[in-house]
């Protein structure tokens, strides 16, 4: 990420202690936090959006087995 923006926000003062007496760089923390919270509300919408078709699949393949399951060399 180039393109960046100042911005305020407003952090828990013991944890903003603590990262400082770390080094942390607060600003590449704060980005991998976001970076990370994205990652997981997108898995989780996903999720959602696609836990039909997820339970259709798995109810096919616990009624009927996994497809072409005959050919393969390993049980």
């Amino acid at each position: 990420m180039s393109d960046k923006r100042p911005t305020s926000m407003s952090l828990d003062r013991a944890l903003l202690d603590e990262a400082k007496s770390l080094g942390l760089n607060l600003s590449r923390a704060a980005e991998a936090g976001i970076e990370a919270a994205i990652r997981s509300e997108r898995a989780r919408v996903w999720q959602h959006e696609n836990a039909a078709g997820i339970a259709e699949y798995n109810a096919r393949i616990a009624a009927q087995g996994l497809p072409l399951a005959a050919q393969r060399k390993f049980r």
